[in-house]
């Protein structure tokens, strides 16, 4: 177009002079732009307003970000909260010490956005949570019941990917009303049905164990001394996955990232995708909740005992909060709320404690902590590097029966619990530990 331009309108100039014309209207093409002779080629020069489907440019400098127990944490992990922080969405980021390398916002990432949602900051297992109930009953019933409680955890839950029960169990979850709202979500009403009650593969677990309070505290409401207790972790199951899938194939094709931070596509909260998103986030949650609440309640009644404690919380969520003066959407992958006096629940390993904690309400972590000790090994090297006499060996020295599980769920493959959680002193307060002894895992 540049050439026919000039042929027609400047037919007389030298190539040189025709250079040095079209080199002013690359330069400064909005002058040109009412020029009847060059108004075309401007109008082709200038730049063009982004569309959906664009790539978008991450800032140059990532937002203020806190790391706690850098030395903990992979090369891989940090690179990927980098990437977060340099979302032109975000506002502030932390990484915490159990933090590892996953899909967008790497596990252990917590990432401030504004206005906007990020399926994959939030995960595929949306919702995921761990639900601790305690029992007015001795832990020595581990050793001198453990045949019971090993048929209890055996009959009353149910592991593994696509694992349905038979017989479906009633809940309010399941008549909300984002299911008859949303024809995707209507699609999935029937299967959500099914597996409501169950947990996944991976490290979802049902245990029983010894908790063990050393210091009365108001908050948790439990006297001094040691208890039996029931831990169990798992998520949203096939409803949160398909979820997360969904909307995040919808937001990469509406924004466009390098192919670096092409996972931490953003839906925003002012189009009814990112409202989609939201609500459908939300059941799942809800959800998770529930499948956990069903499986206490079962064995509850197996037990014969009610609890005296419950703790609940989740990760693999986003909540609106206030940061700084100013409301912004606060993902949390594989990370705990940690608000002041906020309760949660902080797993170790098969053979290493898990931790009753009470939030300090950090705002250099966005208010969060560790979901967990941490993968230091990948799956597949756990499954190389482990053999099933070092996992049996391991799980005998610590006094601890597994029903199902796998070489890539062993101890070994996870970091220490007590590096971690030292990491994170300034983030909770530990009100309580807990020890497995018998623990059900997907088989």
């Amino acid at each position: 177009m540049a050439i026919k331009a000039m042929q027609q309108h400047f037919p007389n100039y030298s190539k040189k002079e025709a250079l040095e014309v079209l080199k002013k209207v690359a330069i400064q093409p909005e002058t040109y732009l009412n020029d009847e002779r060059l108004s075309e080629v401007a109008a082709l020069l200038r730049p063009q307003p982004k569309q959906p489907g664009d790539e978008i440019s991450l800032r140059a400098e990532k937002v203020p970000t806190e790391i706690f127990g850098a030395e903990h944490i992979e090369g891989g992990a940090l690179l990927q909260m980098e990437h977060a922080a340099r979302l032109p969405v975000a506002v502030a980021g932390a990484l915490m010490p159990d933090a590892h390398a996953g899909y967008g916002l790497p596990i252990g990432g917590v990432l401030a956005a504004k206005n906007a949602v990020i399926p994959y900051g939030v995960g595929v297992d949306i919702g995921c949570r761990m639900t601790l109930s305690v029992y007015p009953l001795p832990p020595s019933l581990l050793r001198s019941d453990e045949k019971q409680l090993k048929k209890i955890l055996t009959t009353n839950t149910l592991f593994g990917a696509g694992k349905e029960f038979s017989k479906k169990t009633d809940h309010a979850v399941l008549e909300r009303p984002e299911f008859y709202e949303s024809g995707f979500l209507r699609q999935l009403q029937s299967k959500a049905a099914a597996q409501l009650g169950t947990s996944g593969s991976g490290n979802h677990f049902v245990e029983f164990g010894r908790l063990e309070i050393k210091e009365a505290d108001a908050l948790l409401g439990l006297p001094p001394g040691d208890y039996l207790a029931l831990l169990s972790h798992s998520g949203s199951r096939g409803l949160g996955a398909t979820i997360a899938n969904h909307f995040t194939k919808l937001a990469m094709s509406l924004r466009k990232l390098p192919p670096e931070a092409r996972h931490l596509a953003w839906l925003d909260l002012n189009e009814e995708s990112g409202q989609a998103y939201w609500r459908a986030m939300n059941l799942a949650g809800d959800y998770a909740s529930a499948c956990h609440h069903i499986i206490h309640d079962k064995i509850a009644r197996a037990l014969g005992e009610q609890p005296l404690k419950m703790v609940e919380n989740h990760h693999n969520f986003a909540w609106e909060e206030m940061h700084q003066g100013e409301e912004v959407i606060v993902h949390r992958k594989g990370a705990t709320p940690a608000g002041k006096d906020v309760l949660g629940i902080i797993p170790g390993s098969m053979t290493l404690p898990g931790f009753i904690v009470r939030g300090k309400g950090n705002k250099a972590s966005l208010n969060s902590a560790s979901h967990g000790a941490g993968r230091r090994m990948s799956r597949t090297a756990a499954k190389k590097s482990i053999s099933p006499q070092q996992l049996k060996d391991t799980l005998a020295e610590a006094g601890v029966t597994l029903i199902g599980g796998g070489l890539d769920e062993a101890p070994q493959a996870y970091k220490n619990i007590h590096e971690v959680m030292a990491a994170q002193n300034d983030l909770v307060t530990v009100l309580g530990s807990f020890w497995p002894g018998v623990v059900r895992m997907d088989d």
